[in-house]
């Protein structure tokens, strides 16, 4: 059974550990165990992110969504072109152990899907508000934007 006198975080300090009865020193590198919510962006209560840029939004799931789906294997976008309402269906998350779909957080007409998602859907995990975007859709109706949750909202509701 392996111990920690800490958490995993962005370091490069060394940490002890005991595996097995043997003490030894282990340095830990790589993303932090801190989720992010970053504060220009809206948020949904079914954990969608939404950029708003004029008349245009760019579309994700968050940082709490992706570490609780765990691995992303695969992401399939619906209705490119098309015009969806609000908290309509518009694509599903594939995780290992899990399928979860994707939700309009605001009505508008998809004009762009995230193409680099077919051949690296582990993005989502990666870089959830970069490179893990999902879709941009042209919004019909900017006032919906009005019952969207804040950064400090949505991180409340998920309880961090």
């Amino acid at each position: 059974m392996a111990t920690s006198t800490c958490t995993v975080s962005m370091c490069n300090k060394p940490h002890q550990f005991i595996l097995d009865g043997y003490a030894g020193i282990l340095y830990f590198w790589g993303k932090s165990n801190t989720m992010q919510f970053p504060a220009h962006l809206k948020y949904t209560k079914d954990h969608e992110w939404i950029l708003i840029e004029g008349n245009t939004g760019t579309i994700g799931i968050t940082d709490f969504a992706q570490r609780e789906l765990g691995d992303i294997v695969y992401v399939e976008i619906e209705g490119a072109g098309e015009h969806m309402s609000r908290e309509s269906v518009f694509g599903t998350v594939e995780a290992v152990k899990t399928v979860s779909e994707l939700f309009m957080p605001v009505s508008g007409t998809i004009t762009e899907v995230n193409a680099g998602l077919e051949s690296a859907p582990e993005s989502v995990n990666q870089d959830p508000y970069g490179a893990g975007w999902m879709i941009k859709v042209n919004l019909s109706d900017l006032s919906e934007t009005d019952a969207l949750l804040s950064a400090e909202e949505y991180q409340q509701l998920v309880g961090a």
